[in-house]
């Protein structure tokens, strides 16, 4: 049994690397980032794919690989094609960002490997990651008996809101059948995929209209309410956008938080998009009553421009988020032992969890937030100047004024049909690869968007793409 034991560690021990290796490790992959960064302004923000990934359909074997060899498969079937999510020219969706300390902060927390779940294991992990949750709940404007946790996106950050909710109104699966949900035609599809997987799949959904900004109608909305309390149903739940994905905009918040205390119902805002914009004098004010909600969504992976996997939930009263996510576990009870505060792992559907908090940490205190307000600020002004430029142009046609900085729009070609036209015109886009734009369908119309968030997104990127669009019109026209 020794020698066996004594066999399979000299196999197992070459998981651990001495000092030459990882230095090795480390200044091959310095010089691959390097090199991908120096040469991103070169890069086109698309790609098509090809299909062809040979060194990736593989299969494992015993043998070790040349980690030169697989920086090769990265650069050749990874890093190339799709969406360069770290591209200036990235103006599609809702860009996410990827800043270079939030790497050194990732790579810091997981070579030592701390486990920020419980404060037993890593208090000093812990009272970080609370430091930054407390930060975002004063930026909100909720109480000092707020909380919330760091999640690995707004999927999981709005499911834990929702299972909040439902725990917190006491709605039972007897209840479900007879429990509406508010919401409006423009709020995040994951929001459905939440309720969904909170048990809650067959509460009676009722779509709120919208005015012509693409807004919650609030006198709809209480319309809606009434009339489900005379049908002796149980409306419980409202979900609003600070910031939608399609059009960006920000829902009426003050005027549907007072309609919820007047009804008895929680309310819970999406702003996994717009929730950082509150660092802006420009769009301060529409988010007046954010503060009211009893629970929040915000992502630093998009206001922020954190890598992806960086989201928040937050929650007026800590003691809501954890009563909904109790556990007991008789293996814990020497990290539960006189516990006289809350951990993550109390709070948050994840168990085993990264130390994510410092990717935050680092680029907050490195930069100081004067940075991140301003790249923010930029975003919003590149916008509207887009949205002015559109509008002042013939045969364009524009959405609203853009609350943050989503804008759509699209061609209206003399002849022909508008929609295959925008088609053409987007795909084009694609094809010319330096910038990458989405599109979407309002009022049954084909349009094209702009989401200008990424921190790399500069005047240089906006022009370029006016220019192109400008030029590829004339082109499709004739």
């Amino acid at each position: 049994m020794l020698e066996k034991i004594r066999q399979l560690e000299k196999i197992a021990t070459r998981l651990e690397l001495d000092h030459a290796e990882r230095a090795d490790l480390l200044n091959r992959a310095g010089a691959y980032t390097e090199s991908f960064l120096s040469g991103i302004n070169g890069m086109k923000a698309f790609v098509p794919d090809t299909g062809r990934s040979p060194r990736l359909e593989r299969a494992f074997d015993e043998q070790a690989t040349n980690f030169g060899t697989l920086l090769d498969t990265l650069a050749t079937e990874v890093d190339r094609e799709g969406i360069n999510a770290a591209s200036g020219g990235h103006m599609a969706y809702i860009p996410g960002g990827g800043l270079y300390p939030s790497a050194v902060g990732d790579f810091l927390a997981d070579v030592s490997n701390r486990y920020a779940g419980v404060s037993f294991g890593s208090p000093g992990a812990v009272k970080l990651e609370k430091q930054l949750v407390r930060w975002m709940c004063d930026l909100v404007g909720y109480p000092q008996l707020a909380g919330g946790d760091l999640t690995s996106g707004g999927s999981i950050a709005n499911l834990t809101a929702i299972v909040t909710a439902r725990e917190i109104m006491g709605i039972r699966a007897r209840d479900v059948e007879q429990s509406c949900v508010y919401l409006t035609e423009q709020v995040h599809h994951c929001v459905g995929k939440s309720l969904r997987a909170a048990g809650l799949g067959d509460c009676i959904r009722r779509v709120v209209p919208m005015d012509n900004r693409y807004r919650m109608d609030v006198s709809a909305l209480e319309e809606l309410i009434k009339k489900d309390v005379t049908r002796g149903l149980k409306p419980w739940l409202i979900t609003a956008s600070a910031g939608t994905t399609d059009t960006g905009a920000v829902d009426p918040l003050n005027q549907i938080s007072e309609l919820a205390q007047e009804h008895g119902l929680w309310l819970h805002v999406d702003a996994a998009y717009g929730g950082f914009f509150l660092l802006c004098e420009e769009t301060r004010a529409m988010f007046q009553g954010l503060e009211k909600a009893h629970s929040i969504v915000m992502d630093p992976h998009k206001g922020l421009f954190l890598p992806y996997g960086s989201g928040a939930v937050l929650v007026q009263d800590v003691h809501w988020l954890a009563q909904s996510q109790s556990y007991e576990a008789d293996y814990m009870q020497d990290a539960n032992a006189g516990q006289a505060e809350y951990s993550p792992a109390d709070l948050s559907l994840e168990l085993s969890r990264p130390f994510r908090g410092l990717r935050m940490w680092i680029p907050l205190k490195l930069h100081g937030l004067a940075p991140f307000r301003a790249a923010l600020t930029e975003k919003i002004w590149l916008a509207r100047f887009f949205h002015r430029e559109l509008e002042s142009t013939p045969d364009w046609e524009t959405g609203p004024d853009p609350d943050l900085s989503v804008v759509t729009f699209r061609y209206l070609p003399k002849n022909g049909n508008a929609d295959d036209f925008n088609q053409r015109l987007i795909n084009a886009v694609r094809e010319d690869g330096k910038v990458v734009i989405s599109s979407t369908q309002l009022d049954g119309k084909f349009v094209m968007r702009l989401a200008v968030l990424h921190y790399r997104t500069h005047l240089k990127q906006v022009e370029y793409l006016l220019s192109f669009l400008y030029r590829k019109v004339r082109e499709l026209s004739s």
